[in-house]
């Protein structure tokens, strides 16, 4: 079974900076692209960023320049580095293969709010 284990969230203000990792099986890891997606309150889940099995990377026009995507081959894990947050950038945060499959971890909440 496919395990996606989200952390790092937290509370932080307007401008500060929080990294999440995501702990994914490695039967998956070493197969798909990784990606991050996010849900705010009383919106759909959509595709922040991914990054191919080589490191090459895409992000949403929303935090390009901003959001960091990153990953550790040999520990299965993939990094999502955010800079300078901002309210809208609300949400929980969950990691999947890209495409997505259908199994979701647990997510990890990012509020943004002073």
């Amino acid at each position: 079974q496919v395990q996606l284990v989200e952390s790092g969230g937290g509370l932080v203000q307007p401008g500060g900076s929080l990294r999440l990792s995501c702990a994914a099986s490695g039967s998956i890891f070493s197969i798909y692209a990784m990606a991050w997606y996010r849900q705010a309150p009383e919106k759909q889940r959509e595709l922040v960023a991914f990054i191919t099995r080589g490191g090459v990377t895409t992000y949403a026009d929303s935090v390009k320049g901003r959001f960091t995507i990153s990953r550790d081959n040999a520990k299965n894990t993939v990094f999502l580095q955010m800079n300078s947050l901002k309210p809208e950038n609300t949400a929980v945060y969950y990691c999947n293969t890209f495409p997505e499959r259908p199994s979701w971890g647990q997510g990890s909440q990012v509020t943004v709010s002073s």
